[in-house]
């Protein structure tokens, strides 16, 4: 099994901090998308999406998105559970990651893509020639800053994104406000829940996989 990885990648890095939480090695291979790597011939036989990260089976199947890859550690792997224990919970992480993708995630990659020039002409993930739109990325930075607001809001009282488990929800979280934070849209000062969720869940030495 091999894991098509790239070391400062946000997505990539919610495996392998998946992965440690679970205690499992797979073996990793470095892909560099800031060089394009991901669009030569060579990684596009493998996953012809251009996408990272991918898992590549001993059987040669290939899974790619990020909540798939680890679904499919989580239900190989079952403990600890990620991914909840019960109906509720698993459901309201689910949620939350649907959540984070779409309003952190998402816009924050549309910040990068836009104005960033090392995604000149290739602003979509895995294409070529996809110019740049300067007003995603004024757009991507209100959504995350709105949704920092509303994370602050739902972490009052509260250990972790869901209930009291540390779970998928808050690796995605914390990969993608780091990833927020790297492009250049820092947490306000004010969100001290933010703050302190991020102390605790930053602390786990899964966080520096």
């Amino acid at each position: 099994m091999k894991l098509f990885d790239m070391t400062g990648a946000p997505n990539p890095r919610r495996v392998r901090v998946f992965l440690a939480e679970k205690g499992i090695d797979v073996e990793k291979v470095q892909i560099d998308i800031m060089g394009g790597e991901n669009l030569q011939s060579n990684y596009l036989a493998i996953n012809p999406r251009g996408v990272l990260p991918t898992v590549q089976l001993d059987d040669g199947s290939i899974i790619d998105e990020t909540s798939a890859i680890c679904r499919y550690f989580e239900e190989t792997n079952p403990e600890p559970a990620l991914y909840g224990q019960d109906a509720v919970s698993k459901a309201q992480i689910e949620s939350w990651i649907r959540q984070i993708e779409g309003d952190a995630f998402a816009p924050t990659a549309d910040v990068l893509r836009n104005s960033n020039p090392a995604f000149e002409n290739r602003s979509i993930p895995g294409t070529d020639n996809t110019p740049q739109v300067p007003a995603l990325a004024d757009r991507g930075t209100d959504r995350v800053k709105a949704f920092y607001a509303r994370l602050d809001n739902h972490l009052a009282g509260s250990d972790y994104v869901v209930g009291e488990n540390y779970s998928a929800a808050d690796i995605t979280a914390m990969c993608a406000i780091d990833f927020a934070e790297y492009v250049g849209i820092a947490v306000p000062k004010a969100l001290g829940n933010i703050t302190k969720w991020r102390n605790r869940v930053s602390s786990r030495p899964s966080a520096q996989a």
